[in-house]
C-alpha cells in the first residue's frame, strides 16, 4: 500500500511540474523554528562569543540563505508561515489574547469564570475558513504524517479543536503563548490531554524577571525544553519507517532567561553578567537539541532522506544586557540615538554578543535586525553542501516549497514561492518582485518592502510620512539612506507598500 501511495504522489507530482519530480523518494522534513534568534547568534553568520557547531554543520552540509525575512514579532511570523500568507494580509496581525489559563491557574479567577471567559474567546478568536489551507495539511494531503512540539499553533491562547484545524495529527506542547514565558509550566497539553510535569508549581510556569538575576534552576524541576526533546526523540523512533513532518517551534532562547544549569563554556566566565551566562547557555541548549535530532536521524537510518531546515520567527532581541537603552533609544554614553545617522545597534550600544551582528534594530523594529531571518537547510545526496544563496525569500514560502517537496499541487493564491530549485542547484524560474513585512509597532521603523533587485523600502516614520530606502545587498546594515536619489522608486514602492496593506487574501474564497 505504501508503495502504491509513493507511486501516485511521484505522478501526481510530474504531472504538477513539481521541481522533485525526479526524486525516487520524497524526504521527511523536518522544521525547528527558534524563536528570537536572530542570525548574528549563529557562528555561520558570525557569531563569535557562542558557538553553534550543530546549527552550523547544516550550513557546511547543506544551504545558507543570506536574504530571507520572517516578521517582527512572534504571532505574524508563525501566521506567514502558517498560512503561506504575507502578513500585510487582512488577518496576519489578528492575534487573540494570552494568560487566561495563568488567572484560573493562580486563583484569581474561579474554573467557572475561566470555562465562562475561555468559551467568550473561542468564538471571537480569528474565525478560519472553510477553505483555509494550512502548512501541516500540505503534508497530510500527501499522505504525511504530522506532528508539533513546542509553542503551538500562531498565538496567543489555542485549544485542542483548533489545533487539530490546523493540520497536526500529533501535538505537545503549550496552548497560551504568555505561558510560554515560563520554562517551569506545571502541565502541558499532548493531543488534548493535559499531562503534568513533576516539581512544577507555578501558575506563571515560573517566569522570571526581566532582570535575569533568579538563581540557576529558578522556576521548577521538569524544563520544558527537555521534555519536547524527550517527545521529539520518541517521535522519530515510532515513526521512522513512514512519512512525517515534524515542527518544532521551541521557546529557546526567548526569555526571560531560564536555564536548569549553566552551560560549562559560560559557568566561570570572568565578565559576562548571570542573565548574559543564562541566554547563552539556552542558545548552546539549543543548538545541543539540534545536535540529538541530528544524530537520531542517522541512528534510526533516516538522515538521507531527510531534510532539515532551520529558522527563527523573527530578529534579535535582549534578554540581558542593553535592554533597557533599547527602548529608551539610548546609547551606552546616554546619547540619544535617531533613525538616520545614529541608528541604535548591537555592534555599538553594549551587547557582549552584538546579537543582530551590526545590523539596525532588534525584534519589533523595521530594519534589518528586526526582520532579517536565519535560514538554513540540509538534504544529504540533494542540496549541495556548503552553499550559499541570496535568493529573496521568506516564512511564506515554506507552504509552497513544502508542496514541491511532497509533490502536491500549491494552493492556489498563495503569496509563496518554492525554493526547491533553488535548494537543488537548478534555475530558480520563479522569484518575488518584492517581500512584504506588516509592522504595527514604532519602536524603530515600521513596515517595510523588500525587491527582488536588492532595495529596501522602510516606512521609518509614520506620523511624519517618512520613508527610507536602502541596498541591503551593498548596505545590509541600512547605513545609506537612498531616498533622495531615487524618489520615483521611493513613491512607486509606496504605492506597492499602501496596496499591501490591510489587502484581502486571494487564497481564499
Amino acid at each position: 500500500m505504501k508503495l502504491i501511495l509513493r507511486v501516485c504522489l511521484i505522478l501526481l507530482a510530474s504531472a504538477c511540474g513539481v521541481a522533485n519530480a525526479n526524486a525516487t523518494e520524497l524526504p521527511n522534513v523536518i522544521l525547528i523554528f527558534a524563536d528570537d534568534l536572530g542570525p548574528g547568534m549563529l557562528g555561520c553568520y558570525g557569531q563569535n562569543v557562542v558557538t553553534t557547531p550543530n546549527i552550523d554543520r547544516l550550513a557546511t552540509e547543506g544551504m545558507k540563505f543570506n536574504n530571507y525575512y520572517g516578521a517582527v514579532y512572534c504571532a505574524p511570523a508563525r501566521w506567514t508561515l502558517l498560512t503561506g500568507m504575507h502578513d500585510g494580509r487582512i488577518g496576519g496581525w489578528a492575534n487573540n489574547r494570552g494568560g487566561l489559563p495563568i488567572l484560573r491557574d493562580a486563583g484569581k479567577i474561579t474554573e467557572q469564570e475561566y470555562q465562562k471567559r475561555l468559551a467568550v474567546h473561542k468564538a471571537n478568536s480569528n474565525p478560519i475558513a472553510d477553505d483555509e489551507v494550512f502548512l501541516a495539511e500540505i503534508a497530510q494531503k500527501a499522505g504525511y504524517k504530522t506532528a508539533q512540539f513546542g509553542k503551538l499553533d500562531r498565538g496567543f491562547l489555542t485549544w485542542h479543536e483548533r489545533v487539530k484545524r490546523f493540520g497536526w495529527d500529533f501535538y505537545e506542547g503549550y496552548y497560551d503563548h504568555q505561558r510560554c514565558h515560563g520554562f517551569y509550566p506545571p502541565y502541558l497539553w499532548r493531543n488534548g490531554e493535559r499531562f503534568d510535569l513533576p516539581g512544577n508549581t507555578m501558575a506563571n510556569c515560573g517566569k522570571t524577571s526581566e532582570k535575569g538575576d533568579e538563581p540557576v534552576g529558578y522556576g521548577g524541576e521538569t524544563y520544558s525544553q527537555n521534555v519536547f526533546m524527550e517527545g521529539i526523540l520518541k517521535y522519530l523512533l515510532e515513526h521512522k519507517d513512514e512519512r512525517f513532518f515534524l515542527y518544532h517551534p521551541t521557546q529557546l532562547p526567548h526569555g526571560p532567561v531560564a536555564i536548569p544549569k549553566l552551560h560549562p563554556d559560560f559557568a566561570n566566565h570572568p565578565s559576562m553578567t548571570l542573565a548574559e551566562k543564562k541566554y547563552a547557555s539556552m542558545v548552546k541548549m539549543l543548538d545541543d537539541h539540534v545536535g540529538l535530532i541530528m544524530t537520531e536521524l542517522k541512528t534510526l537510518g533516516i538522515d538521507d532522506n531527510t531534510i532539515v531546515l532551520f529558522s527563527s520567527d523573527n530578529g534579535h532581541e535582549l534578554y540581558y544586557g542593553p535592554k533597557n537603552e533599547y527602548r529608551q533609544q539610548k546609547f551606552a554614553d546616554g546619547q540619544p540615538a535617531n533613525l538616520t545617522d545614529k541608528k541604535w545597534r548591537t555592534s555599538e550600544c553594549g551587547d557582549v554578543f552584538d546579537g543582530a551582528s551590526g545590523r539596525a534594530g532588534l525584534k519589533r523594529s523595521g530594519y534589518q535586525g528586526g526582520m532579517q531571518c536565519p535560514l538554513l537547510v540540509r538534504w544529504p545526496g540533494k542540496i549541495e553542501a556548503g552553499s550559499e544563496t541570496s535568493l529573496l525569500s521568506s516564512h511564506y514560502d515554506f507552504l509552497a516549497t513544502m508542496a514541491d517537496l511532497v509533490g502536491v499541487q500549491k494552493p492556489s493564491g498563495k503569496d509563496g514561492i518554492s525554493y526547491v530549485p533553488t535548494l537543488l542547484g537548478k534555475p530558480q524560474t520563479q522569484s518575488h518582485d518584492f517581500v512584504f513585512v506588516n509592522n504595527n509597532f514604532k519602536v524603530m521603523g515600521s513596515r517595510a518592502l523588500i525587491t527582488g533587485e536588492g532595495f529596501k523600502l522602510v516606512e521609518a516614520d509614520r506620523s511624519k510620512n517618512l520613508f527610507q530606502l536602502y541596498n541591503i545587498l551593498s548596505d545590509n546594515e541600512e547605513r545609506f539612506d537612498l531616498a533622495s536619489q531615487y524618489p520615483e522608486k521611493v513613491e512607486h514602492l509606496k504605492q506597492i507598500m499602501q496596496q499591501e496593506t490591510d489587502s484581502q487574501r486571494p487564497d481564499l474564497r
